[in-house]
């Protein structure tokens, strides 16, 4: 159990954003919150430090600082190819996606799906994003942090988490996407800081990478230092398997999932939401060292001899029980004081993941399912609607928390679940964005088939363990099923010829080149060059730890 210092910093933060949210929230101009594009999108007037800053904090959450640091202590860096990835992915939203999103005006990107192909799309693709943003970003989460307060201060998880829950909630309900947002960009800072300090003090601990290197080179592990695996490797993600398999969760996670996509969305213009979005490709360069590799230091501490790890459970062939690993290195390897910013930054996490993915919920709601049903209903409607659907989006939420606390990994069962709902979608919005002649019909019926087909996939892989799908890494999964979904909707839409609007004949690339030629700042801000530098950096890493 930890001390009264660490508490009390813990609740000053906590009692810091509440009121931050709700002074930027109730205290902005009736543009900010009064209105409906102003308390769902910030009345299009985000910058890019903004943007970037809050999707690396939805993305982030306690999830990430908890399993990624179970992950290197079990794998090394392997699972960091979920952030160096990922660079390609926001790429991709800065340079062919966000042009579209902003030019077409939409509030949400069902509404986008619609404006390409017609209303069963969006009808579906809501109903998808609406259960994946409170299974995956926010019930997950909820867990992750209700773990991390129950390990360090004994508190009961669900009433922990149910008090966390309802601060995010007043002030995410109450001041919507803006004060979301103010809030995320604090709350990545603090993050960082956080995962910085834990960083250090391993690092420090363990004596320097030479001497992690070492014992590794002891126990004949240098191999976890490897980002591609070969297809020998017992962690069942080989190098074939990122490169095809990450791409379907990325583009889904990144270019199509509106809790992530809704703060390119509010965007000032198109320039501020692709630096937004290539300002977080930076950004996710990061957790590869600050929370992966922390867990990694854990390991051969713990080889060395230098970190007790049996409280967390060590069988007799020396097997650790890693699931609370990154909570035990908080509590063993820093003084008191900076334990509390620690949790602060846990904390940071978890109510950025939460806050997003309300807001992301009651935009959905309001727009894609409410305002199509009453065209009439004014902004005050919209907006009430919104605050109540958050609401039972989060009660339903804490419902779940039981159920998925059976997965051993919260980060592997995140992404287990992501790999079997991303290839319809990835698939629709690629041809749509790319291919002409990709039709209404056959987007519907790819999305219905490919969710169905996803679905069946899941249950039998958890039904069926050791057959052929049980067997087959997740990833490589999410990429059969892609192919399935990209032969669909190619047959269809030969059959059912595509029958374009106006506004849908301007919503897709007539060439590669065309997102090249948008208009683009002078000098370093200018997207071209910020891709260039990205692009450069990221395989320069993968050439380092290959």
């Amino acid at each position: 159990m930890l001390g009264n210092i660490d508490l009390g910093i813990a609740i000053a933060y906590i009692a810091l954003i509440l009121i931050v949210g709700i002074v930027v929230g109730i205290g902005g101009n009736k543009r900010s919150t009064g209105t409906a594009e102003g308390y769902f999108l910030a009345g299009k007037t985000l910058r890019w430090p903004a943007i970037g800053l809050a999707l690396f904090a939805t993305n982030i959450s306690t999830v990430h600082l908890v399993s990624l640091a179970q992950s290197g202590f079990d794998t090394g860096l392997l699972n960091g190819n979920f952030e160096w990835m990922a660079a390609f992915t926001l790429i991709l939203l800065a340079l062919f996606f966000v042009p579209f999103y902003l030019k077409s005006g939409v509030a949400t990107l069902p509404d986008f799906l619609e404006r390409r192909y017609d209303r069963s799309s969006r009808d579906w693709l809501t109903f998808i994003s609406i259960i994946s943003a409170i299974v995956i970003h926010i019930a997950f989460s909820m867990l992750a942090g209700g773990i991390v307060l129950k390990t360090l201060f004994g508190f009961n998880m669900y009433m922990s988490i149910t008090a966390i829950c309802i601060i995010t909630g007043i002030y995410t309900i109450l001041g919507g996407l803006r004060a979301v947002v103010v809030t995320e960009s604090i709350q990545t800072i603090v993050l960082l800081a956080g995962a910085f300090i834990i960083s250090v003090a391993a690092f420090h601990r363990m004596g320097g990478w030479m001497a992690m290197k070492d014992v590794l080179a002891t126990t004949g592990e240098l191999d976890r230092l490897s980002m591609l695996r070969g297809a020998d490797d017992s962690s069942g993600m080989p190098w074939y398997a990122v490169f095809f398999g990450y791409p379907i969760l990325g583009i889904w996670y990144w270019c199509a999932d509106q809790t992530i996509v809704q703060r390119v969305l509010g965007a000032k213009d198109e320039n501020h939401g692709r630096v937004g979005a290539l300002f977080c490709g930076f950004l996710k360069i990061l957790p590869v060292f600050i929370f992966v590799l922390p867990g990694l230091f854990a390991y051969t501490l713990f080889k060395s001899g230098q970190l007790d790890l049996h409280s967390l459970g060590v069988d007799a062939a020396g097997n650790v029980n890693s699931k609370g690993i990154y909570t035990l290195m908080i509590t063993q390897l820093l003084p008191s004081g900076l334990i509390g910013v620690l949790v602060a930054a846990l904390l940071s996490g978890l109510m950025s993941q939460i806050s997003g993915a309300l807001n992301s919920i009651s935009t959905m709601v309001s727009y894609d399912i409410f305002k199509q049903r009453k065209p009439e209903a004014t902004d005050k409607q919209l907006i009430r609607i919104g605050k109540i659907s958050a609401v039972i989006a989060m009660v339903f939420s804490l419902c779940l928390l039981p159920l998925l606390d059976k997965y051993e990994s919260i980060f592997n069962g995140i992404n287990d679940v992501i790999a079997h709902i991303a290839p319809p979608i990835t698939c629709v919005f690629l041809l749509g964005v790319f291919w002409r002649k990709a039709s209404a019909v056959s987007a519907k019926m790819t999305l219905w088939i490919g969710s169905f087909l996803g679905t069946g996939v899941f249950m039998i892989n958890k039904i069926f363990p050791h057959s052929w799908i049980g067997q087959t890494p997740f990833m490589m999964m999410a990429f059969y099923l892609f192919l399935v979904c990209m032969l669909i909707q190619i047959i269809l839409s030969y059959l059912y010829p595509v029958q374009h609007s106006a506004e849908s004949e301007l919503l897709y690339w007539k060439s590669p080149l065309e997102p090249l030629r948008g208009a683009a700042w002078k000098g370093m801000g200018n997207y071209r060059v910020l891709t260039g530098i990205l692009l450069l950096i990221v395989t320069m890493l993968y050439v380092i730890f290959k």
